[in-house]
């Protein structure tokens, strides 16, 4: 239901940090006045922004882990967003569509990619609520974890320092979770142990999975 992945290189972890130091950071409840729960800054500045947030979509989608385990079909555009101390993001599920200049889209799996150093802060961590399982996240630079975007998740007040992360969101092509979860698993089986097979049994074994992702996937 959920993964983490390393996505960015540290040369591009250091690039997103020099550009949100030179960057004006704003209120991040900007994007949603009424959201109460949202106590956190965004990156305002419209060429940073943009600069960041190509750089970022460039790595999610050159990652073959990725691309495996989202079936991506759309992506929000990538955005840095900092917690200073006091600072938080109450319990919540993400909306279910995204209205953006190139469309609308559905989130069916929400990113958040770390990108400072743990012990540059305390507390911050990403808390996800699944099922009975409290999950807590608080990655290396440069890596990601994709989870849910209808679970129950909040970002842990942070006591001291400062956190810096980016989030997207991502339209998949298969939105049910439990189907894209069992393609991930299967197509996994083929990579690792389709040379081990007789060749027939590995024909018919690619044919399921085409046929799967035919029959389950919104778009090509």
């Amino acid at each position: 239901m959920y993964r983490i992945l390393p996505i960015l290189t540290e040369a591009e972890v250091a690039e997103c940090r020099r550009i949100a130091a030179a960057a004006t950071f704003v209120d991040g409840r900007i994007s949603n006045p009424h959201n109460v729960a949202k106590q956190n800054e965004q990156l305002h500045d419209a060429e940073p922004y943009q600069q960041s947030s190509e750089l970022l979509r460039q790595a999610l989608v050159r990652s073959e882990e990725f691309r495996n385990f989202s079936f991506a079909y759309a992506l929000a555009p990538p955005m840095m967003t900092r917690y200073k101390q006091g600072m938080q993001y109450g319990a919540h599920a993400d909306a279910a569509f995204l209205p953006l200049p190139q469309g609308t889209i559905r989130s069916d799996l929400s990113c958040t990619i770390f990108l400072n150093e743990p012990d540059e802060y305390d507390g911050g961590e990403l808390h996800i609520s699944l099922g009975d399982a409290d999950l807590l996240f608080k990655l290396k630079p440069g890596e990601a974890v994709l989870y849910p975007s209808d679970t129950l998740h909040q970002v842990v007040p942070v006591t001291k320092g400062e956190r810096l992360v980016a989030i997207t969101f991502i339209q998949s092509r298969i939105q049910d979770p439990f189907r894209r979860n069992l393609l991930y698993n299967l197509n996994e089986v083929a990579a690792l142990e389709g040379n081990n097979m007789a060749p027939e049994n590995f024909t018919l074994l690619q044919l399921v999975q085409n046929q799967l992702m035919r029959h389950w996937a919104e778009t090509p």
